[in-house]
């Protein structure tokens, strides 16, 4: 047997290499809504005929399963191997065993197609994702926001104070520390897939787009009722979180496709940064690499462009009701500095909207749609500025995001019909150690670390109206540490002149040394790295992550659960399973 082949039949695991061990798609153990759809493929290697194969589902064949002929390639794209195809299948509710013969190997899966009960339990459904927000983010912005007293603190966070609560473990088919794409895509899609994947299985094939897919919940919705959608985050709107609700490519970086996919799913309400793969080859700016121009086609599809915080409420008071927002070419600006620091894009783009007000925006224009909605919410720099190693910004758009869930919180009132999910697609290595004191003697930056008894309370400046406190740079600070790194230097100070860029190319252009900008400082620690000599960031960790819900179906969070479980409750809220 090959090391594929074995992978496949002893049930899921991965081979060595970036295509995962599995040779049947979906992978075993699968979890299938009703009626959602999915390519089914099956690869034999070694690229045997049609007549050496045999597929069988329930002991029958594929297409009395169903209902659908299958296409047998051999040598498919020209490679060593022979694929079993069906696009666009799906099944009814049940139990289902794929079996796939080549010679004397067999390989076997298990899927389990599940149906939702009916009458359909929530209206509306908010799914929030904090991206890369870790326990310590949730715990430095509870302490920053509401302060702190004699063990207590002084207040709880909206995304604190909700009825259910539940581990959620993160990990991809193919790798135990994901990425934000293959982590999205379980929560809109219900299936496991490899890193930088969306919205499909990873097998050989060639081309990107090209892999076996599987329906998101926003095409789901589409499809089969009236319900809105909107995707909102701060982020650019192609990157992997929001692109979660409408792509399929094996390269999560396929921003001028993704543009296509938003078009051709058309959320109601589509709002983030990353305007210049919108614009056609020939416009200043743009990044595309063909002609099409998708500000034009949104606008003939009916929506109205907002490109400023104040073009996007005169869009909402005026009543449109469907809204492309592009508020950056890149990435929005995060809280630290759109409110404190005043930098990053500041200047270029002084009218952004943060994820607060891009939440009152979408809710204000979803909400009036009889058949209810489907929100997706993500602070998408919570995880940017950890892999910068900036805490603090990166806190800041914690507490963003939490205003964001009280704002929905208030929302959905005492009604009981909207379903509110707060949850991280991974984890960050990220811990509170104590706090930073500039009155204890010393010189380093470790003699300034009080740790136990000596953790003394931060002494941040007072609170604005939002929650934020308005000095940062303040005489104990919180000592919050990552535990990935490439060569850097620490501070223990906010970097008040813009996001922290811990580590630059080193004079071979290959490897990547620490950062002297941030070398320089009184009590600047120089730490060697513990990531490859390549990396020039921290990176995720497998660490589990905390999710909070309330609502109609939050019930069912508790204990641990896998990601994909997120889906599956959502779907069931809204009853979307059936033919």
């Amino acid at each position: 047997m090959t090391t594929l082949w074995i992978a496949a039949a002893i049930g899921g695991l991965s081979a060595a290499g970036p295509v995962a061990g599995q040779t049947i798609y979906p992978i075993n153990r699968a979890e299938i809504l009703e009626g959602s759809r999915f390519d089914f493929k099956v690869e034999f290697p070694n690229a045997p005929t049609s007549a050496d194969v045999t597929v069988t589902i329930n002991g029958k064949a594929p297409a009395e399963i169903f209902g659908k002929a299958t296409t047998f390639m051999q040598s498919e794209e020209g490679q060593k191997h022979s694929a079993l195809w069906l696009r666009g299948a799906s099944l009814p509710a049940g139990n289902y065993v794929v079996e796939a013969t080549q010679g004397t190997n067999k390989a076997t899966v298990k899927w389990d197609v599940f149906a939702t009960a009916q009458p359909r339990r929530a209206k509306n459904v908010i799914l929030f994702i904090g991206d890369g927000m870790s326990v310590a983010n949730r715990t430095a912005a509870r302490i920053l926001s509401k302060g702190w007293d004699e063990g207590r603190y002084n207040g709880e966070l909206a995304m604190d104070d909700m009825s259910n609560m539940a581990l959620i473990s993160t990990s991809g088919s193919d790798s135990i520390v994901t990425d934000s794409a293959n982590a999205a895509h379980a929560y809109t899609t219900g299936h496991k897939s490899c890193v930088n994947a969306l919205g499909v299985y990873c097998a050989k094939n060639a081309l990107t787009l090209d892999h076996p897919k599987v329906e998101t919940i926003a095409e789901v919705i589409k499809r089969r009722g009236q319900m809105a959608i909107g995707v909102v985050t701060n982020s650019e709107i192609e990157d992997a979180t929001p692109a979660s609700m409408v792509a399929h490519t094996r390269r999560r970086s396929d921003f001028n496709d993704i543009v296509k996919m938003f078009h051709d799913v058309q959320p109601d309400v589509i709002m983030g940064g990353g305007s210049p793969n919108f614009l056609s080859k020939a416009t200043p700016g743009s990044k595309r690499t063909d002609e099409q121009d998708f500000i034009a086609k949104f606008k003939e599809a009916g929506y109205t462009l907002a490109t400023t915080k104040t073009e996007m409420n005169a869009a909402v008071a005026a009543g449109s009701k469907k809204l492309l927002g592009l508020y950056n070419t890149g990435n929005i600006d995060g809280a630290f500095d759109l409110r404190l620091a005043k930098k990053g894009t500041i200047s270029k783009f002084p009218d952004q909207p943060d994820v607060v007000e891009q939440t009152r925006a979408a809710l204000d224009m979803l909400k009036g749609n009889p058949d209810g909605f489907f929100l997706m919410v993500e602070s998408a720099r919570i995880d940017k500025y950890s892999h910068s190693l900036d805490w603090e910004r990166s806190v800041f758009d914690t507490i963003m995001l939490d205003n964001a869930v009280k704002l929905a919180k208030d929302f959905a009132g005492d009604r009981n019909d909207t379903l509110i999910i707060v949850v991280p697609d991974h984890a960050h290595p990220i811990s509170i150690i104590g706090t930073y004191d500039d009155d204890r003697p010393g010189q380093l930056l470790r003699d300034k670390l009080g740790v136990y008894a000596e953790s003394r309370p931060p002494n941040y400046g007072p609170l604005d109206a939002e929650g934020y406190p308005t000095k940062v740079d303040t005489s104990r600070r919180l000592a919050v540490v990552y535990g990935s790194y490439p060569d850097t230097c620490d501070t223990g100070r906010p970097n008040m002149s813009g996001e922290r860029v811990p580590a630059v190319k080193g004079p071979d252009g290959k490897t990547n040394i620490a950062n002297e900008k941030d070398c320089t400082g009184p009590l600047a620690a120089r730490k060697t790295g513990n990531l490859p000599f390549d990396a020039n960031s921290g990176v995720h960790s497998a660490d589990d992550v905390i999710l909070t819900a309330m609502g109609p179906g939050a019930e069912k969070f508790r204990g641990h659960k896998p990601n994909t479980y997120v889906f599956r409750v959502m779907a069931e809220a809204l009853a979307l399973g059936g033919k």
